[in-house]
């Protein structure tokens, strides 16, 4: 009985090395070509508030490893966030991030991309939240489907 239970403490105890992400994700899985610098180009497929997303856009992200964690930033708009990445499998990634602002919305952007070397492809399905200031109810919610290309502009980040 005693060696049963020292077997299920170091069971219990012991430590493994690769961070979990997300849902079984491990950040040793997120193949090392998603890091560095990318430029995004944008074209919206699907909406439905048209006012509110653009048609398209070019954007620059950076992605990198620190820890584990990964970090996208956005030398461009100066905003930076910690993604959450849902989902490896070879060179397909989905990862996720949701951003506050403007005290009363939540923006949330799932990205699929098919890695190929130095550039992707892929879509990024945004969903903006607007809550009330006043009782914090949801009030609307849009949506925009962007197809995305990316084209690596810079190497490697792990730190």
């Amino acid at each position: 009985m005693k060696k049963l239970f020292i077997l299920f403490f170091a069971f219990l105890f012991c430590s493994v090395n690769a961070e979990v992400l997300e849902a079984g994700v491990s950040i040793e899985e997120v193949p090392k070509a998603l890091y560095g610098g990318w430029r995004i180009t944008a074209h919206l497929d699907t909406t439905n508030a048209r006012s509110s997303f653009k048609p398209q856009s070019l954007d620059f992200w950076t992605l990198s490893r620190v820890g584990d964690s990964i970090l996208l930033d956005n030398p461009m708009s100066g905003a930076n966030s910690t993604i959450s990445v849902k989902t490896v499998e070879g060179n397909l990634v989905v990862f996720s991030k949701k951003t506050p602002y403007d005290n009363n919305k939540v923006l949330t952007d799932i990205v699929t991309i098919r890695l190929n070397e130095d550039s992707f492809t892929g879509i990024n399905e945004l969903k903006l939240e607007t809550f009330s200031l006043i009782d914090n109810h949801l009030m609307k919610t849009e949506t925009a489907k962007y197809i995305i290309k990316g084209e690596k502009i810079s190497g490697d980040s792990i730190l």
